[in-house]
């Protein structure tokens, strides 16, 4: 039984889940728009766009793997029980009713109605969307089940095809010429790391340390039980998934630029989403997507909706699963009235505080054999990035926040850390950390040893 090994039918059915959790109507609208931001610039922006929209997902499940984890408070319980608490609730809520959930909403309505609809017009036509796709979201997901996964497996191939249909159209009739694009300034000298950054946006990292576990159960059923064997089973497994990711993603990227040949840098990636898809196909092609994109992102909001509401019920099974249910979907509907654009400008500080706690989380459960999960490297490495990473979430929050005396005063500590400017100064203080981290625990497994030694030698 130790040596079972699983089929090609059986990767690919494990690709095709992991495929399916990352991939998502949503997820489409940031690397249109990062290609707009990147210009001629596009390639090593979207070489950092995958780190983070595709890899890092990836490893967040084998990280869960490894160290037999069931979910994200498992992962971080080394570092705590209350940081591993405060942890889950925060990407929770990020994954929940604070940003992912409202955006399932907004990023539909904005491919939809973006240009049809004038500023006044908006603000109550959004309220009417996001109402009715609330209203269905709490209903299914009072009860989920086959019905809702039916719809998902139906709807997800037919998105693709109609991907596939634009891209189709941009390879044979191209809008331009993606080199000859210009770049906005923050991406003519930094394209790589920015692109790095704008993956955070997909949420995908935080998604695989949360539903991870549902991906190693079954490769559990499949009869795996070692965790080294598991989690090479997923890292093939996921090659089928991050190869199509990838694929998808680059292509939208390149569009994103060749698109800046007919229409102006736009708001957000929902609006070129649009522009692109009216060019290729008119008025019926973008009907077709937006109808689309709004049921992909209904059964999207339905799983995120009773994942959050199923996490918080097992931790707190004081409060009921219903009213979880309840709670979230009110929550969201009300965060979703704020657009896109804000929820986007809001979530960002909280990415970018989050991101690189959950980077260090993923590497230092893969790395965790080496130094037997001791708790002093998890905790010297947590310590270091936890302040850098406050103050990238500072210094990348609206105005109102980071323009405030009190912020201008904590973000001078950022002159003394490299990289600042980019958003990365959380780097070399996480692998000072975690040398410190590995020193000290070093030294530790000496002094036992040398305890251990002393009695024979006496």
């Amino acid at each position: 039984m130790g040596k079972k090994k699983l089929t090609k039918g059986n990767y690919l059915f494990i690709g095709s889940m992991l495929f399916g959790m990352f991939f998502g109507a949503g997820n489409l609208i940031f690397p249109i728009h990062l290609g707009q931001l990147a210009g001629s610039h596009w390639l090593p922006a979207a070489i950092g766009f995958l780190i983070t929209g595709t890899l890092l997902p990836l490893l967040a499940v084998i990280a869960i793997s490894i160290t037999r984890s069931n979910g994200i408070y498992d992962l971080a319980k080394p570092i705590g029980k209350k940081y591993a608490t405060i942890f889950m609730i925060l990407l929770c809520a990020t994954l929940g009713p604070l940003f992912a959930t409202p955006r399932t909403a907004t990023t539909p309505f904005q491919i939809a109605f973006g240009q049809q609809l004038s500023a006044s017009q908006t603000p109550w036509a959004l309220s009417i969307y996001s109402l009715i796709f609330f209203t269905i979201t709490w209903a299914f997901a009072r009860k989920p089940g086959e019905i809702v996964n039916s719809i998902g497996k139906l709807l997800n191939p037919l998105f693709l095809i109609l991907l596939a249909i634009i891209f189709g159209f941009a390879f044979f009739e191209p809008m331009g010429h993606a080199g000859s694009q210009t770049a906005t300034a923050a991406y003519q000298h930094a394209s790589f790391l920015n692109g790095f950054l704008q993956g955070y946006n997909t949420m995908d990292a935080i998604a695989g340390l949360l539903f991870g576990i549902a991906i190693v159960t079954v490769i559990r059923h499949f009869g795996l039980t070692n965790p080294t064997a598991i989690a090479k089973a997923t890292a093939k497994s996921g090659l089928i998934s991050i190869s199509l990711e990838a694929l998808i993603y680059l292509i939208l990227i390149y569009i994103g630029a060749t698109s800046l040949t007919y229409f102006k840098l736009s708001a957000d990636g929902g609006i070129a989403f649009s522009q692109i898809a009216m060019h290729f196909m008119g008025i019926p092609g973008q009907i077709i997507l937006a109808i689309m994109a709004t049921l992909t992102c209904l059964t999207t909001a339905i799983g995120l909706s009773t994942s959050f509401s199923e996490a918080l019920h097992s931790r707190f099974p004081k409060i009921s699963y219903a009213k979880w249910n309840a709670f979230t979907c009110l929550l969201s509907f009300l965060i979703a009235n704020l657009g896109l654009d804000q929820i986007i400008a809001w979530s960002l500080p909280m990415l970018m505080f989050v991101y690189p706690l959950a980077i260090t989380l993923i590497a230092l459960s893969i790395l965790s054999p080496l130094f037997k999960r001791a708790r002093i490297v998890y905790i010297m490495t947590t310590i270091l990035t936890l302040i850098p990473a406050f103050l990238d979430g500072i210094a990348s929050a609206p105005a109102i926040i980071s323009t405030s005396g009190w912020a201008k005063a904590l973000l001078q500590l950022d002159n003394y850390l490299p990289f600042a400017s980019y958003g990365m100064d959380w780097v070399l203080p996480a692998l000072i950390g975690f040398i410190l981290g590995l020193a000290i625990y070093g030294c530790q497994a000496l002094t036992s040893h040398s305890h251990k030694m002393m009695p024979e030698s006496n």
